[in-house]
């Protein structure tokens, strides 16, 4: 790969709304709102879209992990989704739990995803077409997947350790106040959810929101070099833990796997 790369690494994963009106009436896609307002769907979404919450559809409801391979399985059953629909992400903030659950797929191996770049935002600024009527499509059945990719695309804290003491490649995408340790969440957020303040040695600070151009979209593959391959020193392939508070940040910024070198998170 050119050290200054013009296009993206994996520009399939990121679509336009041209290309979801194309296709939103293709049999094996899906549409698929995750919102950080878990209410929002309700209010107003995209015609055919169907709604995954990114805590109770997604998250283990009694200890701090992902569901099972069997509940995603049940997730992608009702929802109409099999191994060969291409589940197309959007969401509110930029599409930060949009990336979250296109992110959660993949460590289910679901790997037919896309990002609507912009999401929520940018489709609703555009006065294109929103409803309320919820889809309702025929169940599938999703085989329950072998295993979880936890090791294959998933840092856990030994490894987060392990790339701090080697000097190896820590992306920490949250606010400069979390970063210093002068605050524990964003500044408009409740200060709840963490122990202690501040970033693991090693880390550079670079907020999700040095990626996104002020419509919500991804910046372009020659901005995102400059900031991660100049700026940074970041290598194509190079594997690369990207971490914020609890994922939806850092999903942002992997889940499309469209930024070079940005491999685990």
């Amino acid at each position: 790969m050119e050290t200054s790369p013009t296009h993206y690494a994996h520009p399939e994963a990121l679509v336009d709304a041209d290309w979801l009106l194309k296709h939103r009436g293709d049999d094996n896609v899906r549409i698929v709102e995750s919102n950080e307002d878990i209410l929002l769907y309700d209010t107003g979404h995209i015609p055919g879209a169907v709604h995954i919450d990114w805590r109770a559809d997604l998250q283990d409801p009694v200890i701090r992990d992902y569901i099972a391979p069997d509940k995603f399985a049940e997730l992608c059953s009702r929802t109409g989704i099999t191994p060969e629909t291409t589940c197309v992400f959007y969401g509110d903030k930029a599409n930060w739990w949009a990336c979250y659950a296109l992110w959660a797929f993949r460590l289910f191996g679901h790997d037919k995803v896309k990002i609507l770049n912009g999401g929520r935002d940018k489709w609703k600024a555009e006065g294109r077409e929103m409803t309320r009527e919820v889809p309702k499509y025929p169940r599938a059945s999703y085989p329950v997947p072998k295993k979880r990719f936890d090791k294959e695309i998933r840092a856990f804290a030994d490894e987060a350790l392990a790339q701090s003491k080697n000097s190896k490649p820590l992306i920490d995408v949250r606010s400069p106040g979390e970063f210093k340790g002068e605050i524990t969440h964003m500044a408009e957020y409740p200060q709840e959810g963490v122990l202690r303040g501040g970033h693991i040695p090693g880390a550079k600070s670079v907020p999700w929101k040095t990626a996104t151009n002020e419509d919500s979209t991804f910046k372009s593959a020659t901005e995102l070099a400059k900031i991660y391959l100049e700026q940074c020193g970041l290598k194509p392939g190079t594997d690369t833990v990207v971490y914020c508070r609890i994922g939806e940040r850092s999903s942002r910024l992997i889940a499309s796997s469209i930024i070079p070198g940005m491999t685990r998170g």
